[in-house]
């Protein structure tokens, strides 16, 4: 087995987006978290019959060897690379080289496996933390290298770039239909509700849903509460990843989002509402903001023939629900 590029790699010249073939094999990379399990369930609700998935406990993806007998032996036709190290800011401001090192070698062994093994349709996940800090906003998908990241999370960002322009060098030099999407800020079933290792919104779920439990009087968020952020429902995220498989090509990477925003402080209250807690809310503003604002333009998705469908408090009472339901088994 060799684990260098196979220069002789299929290229497609002439490639139209149409319906993926629903038997063919499919590989979600990153099956069991956030993304990947919604994924999961889109694509065996719309009737894919042949959906490969490997734990990382049975597929360690930062083992270039074991990647690459993986994909000789299981050959899949289409491939999403869902799985990633993630984490909110205290986790991407503790642990940088985790972030920086884990996702480069995730991701450039499984792009380099689907070289070699001819896969025909990649579709890479990112994160909106790809664009400087202070772009204009909405976050256009042109504004990507034109400015400085933000410092708490600039080890991750640079993990997420050089997987965009790995997908686009494998556009240049091979004609593969590969393509890219960056997610805004993500949420629903299957979240990390860890207390030190999750991202905003379910934090907040977690830590309001134990205030009311306890009685507590009052809760205390991080930061000022001023940023603005914008939130889709993993579920939305799902069906436009299918559907940008289905009817998109194109070098450039896709933004997915809903388009609008909220500050962190009505987020909080929504969330407050939702978990039934009736306490007061504090602010600690001792601790970082991040971006002051992150809201992506969605033009490009529009005009491929996709927008969101779940409103923000649906979203978030259905969430909260689930939270309840799998408290016994969620991370943390």
């Amino acid at each position: 087995m060799t684990t260098t590029t196979d220069t002789t790699a299929p290229a497609t010249t002439d490639f139209t987006p149409g319906p993926l073939e629903r038997t063919a094999p499919f590989y979600v990379a990153g099956h069991r978290g956030l993304v990947g399990s919604a994924i999961w369930r889109k694509l065996a609700a719309e009737g894919f019959t042949n959906l490969i998935g490997r734990s990382s406990a049975e597929l360690d993806l930062k083992d270039r060897e074991a990647v690459f007998a993986f994909f000789a032996q299981a050959k899949p036709r289409y491939v999403v690379l869902a799985a990633a190290k993630v984490g909110g800011i205290l986790a991407n401001n503790t642990y940088p080289v985790d972030f920086l090192s884990e996702n480069l070698r995730i991701q450039v062994n499984v792009l380099d496996a689907a070289l070699e093994h001819g896969v025909e349709r990649v579709l890479f996940l990112g994160s909106s933390c790809i664009y400087p800090k202070l772009a204009p906003q909405p976050l256009k998908e042109e504004y990507l290298l034109t400015g400085h990241l933000e410092p708490t999370n600039d080890a991750y960002a640079i993990a997420k770039i050089a997987g965009i322009l790995q997908i686009q060098a494998v556009r240049r030099q091979y004609g593969l239909p590969w393509i890219s999407a960056m997610p805004t800020n993500l949420y629903g079933p299957g979240d990390n509700f860890s207390p030190t290792g999750s991202h905003v919104l379910p934090a907040m779920i977690r830590r309001y849903e134990e205030a009311r439990l306890n009685g507590d009087a009052s809760v205390t968020n991080w930061g000022t509460g001023s940023p603005l952020r914008e939130f889709l429902h993993v579920d939305d995220m799902a069906d436009a990843c299918l559907h940008l498989l289905e009817h998109y090509d194109g070098p450039e990477h896709v933004n997915v989002g809903t388009g609008t925003d909220v500050s962190i402080k009505e987020l909080a209250s929504v969330v407050a509402e939702a978990v039934g807690y009736e306490g007061t809310i504090e602010w600690d503003t001792t601790k970082p903001d991040g971006t002051p604002r992150k809201l992506m333009d969605v033009t490009k998705l529009a005009d491929a023939g996709w927008r969101a469908r779940i409103g923000l408090k649906d979203g978030i009472r259905d969430t909260v629900a689930w939270y309840r339901e799998h408290q016994d088994e969620i991370r943390g």
